[in-house]
């Protein structure tokens, strides 16, 4: 890749001022993108899937590892030329301007693919969500959320942050927090810090849908100080409980994942 404008330099010129309303924060520290990029491993072959590249920053970083290609999804249309600068310099670089919610990446790229982003702050967690209904489309997962964010996301039982997206994301995929990145790291600064996580989808069958379990949690978890017996009176009775080996006093912070399971299998068997 050829010698490129300092990222400074390049916000600048193209006048490309983080927009609160799109969520931008963005990383210009190079020797931080390529510890980001370095955590993937060995990418040769593969294909990098990046979500809000803004200026480049993380973009510049994954070009320099042995991606067969990266492709970079950007809504802001203000980034696409100096995106641009990027695709020029190296042609594994494919840019496309789209919003990412609407966007499905397995339908854009072949296998292997993995997703390497540091994630808009507005939909960080709707976007995971809707990529975990086809978690094993992808090799792994290396994303930047706020630092309570990927807390909850790793968080175990009967912690304050383990909640809905702690056990949809633990139930596809082994998570790990792999390091915090201060505020001051960004431009602009946000008020909080965030952390890189590392989301590995897990292999063979699944024994029920991500929708399914996504209803039973959001059922759960939405009156969380409830216990399980008034939050689902009608549908099951303390002996259908106990059938499962869940107490029907226990809140749903108390559950494990493999309790949700049982839970939601038992609940999609039963008429509405």
């Amino acid at each position: 890749m050829k010698q490129l404008s300092p990222l400074r330099e390049v916000i600048a010129e193209h006048g490309l001022g983080a927009r609160k309303s799109l969520g931008q924060h963005f990383l210009l520290d190079l020797n931080l993108t390529r510890k980001i990029a370095r955590e993937v491993g060995d990418l040769s072959g593969k294909i990098v899937i990046e979500i809000g590249p803004g200026p480049g920053g993380l973009t510049r970083a994954l070009l320099e590892t042995e991606a067969k290609a990266v492709l970079a999804i950007e809504k802001d249309s203000r980034c696409l030329e100096a995106l641009q600068m990027l695709v020029d310099s190296d042609k594994r670089l494919r840019v496309i301007e789209a919003d990412a919610m609407q966007t499905d990446p397995v339908e854009l790229t072949p296998k292997p693919r993995v997703v390497v982003a540091n994630l808009p702050y507005n939909i960080g967690t709707a976007l995971l969500v809707a990529w975990l209904q086809r978690a094993q489309e992808y090799d792994q997962f290396i994303l930047m959320f706020q630092k309570e964010v990927a807390k909850r996301i790793a968080a175990k039982p009967r912690t304050p942050a383990y909640g809905r997206l702690s056990v949809l994301c633990q139930y596809c995929c082994d998570c790990e927090i792999l390091f915090t990145v201060p505020a001051r790291a960004f431009v602009p600064p946000p008020k909080v810090d965030s952390a890189v996580i590392r989301l590995v989808p897990k292999k063979g069958k699944f024994p029920v849908k991500i929708s399914e379990l996504e209803r039973v949690t959001a059922q759960a978890f939405g009156q969380r100080r409830k216990m399980l017996r008034g939050i689902f009176k009608g549908h099951l009775t303390d002996e259908a409980f106990a059938k499962i080996g869940i107490k029907p006093q226990a809140r749903a912070e108390e559950l494990a994942v493999e309790d949700f399971i049982r839970l939601t299998k038992d609940l999609i068997q039963r008429p509405e």
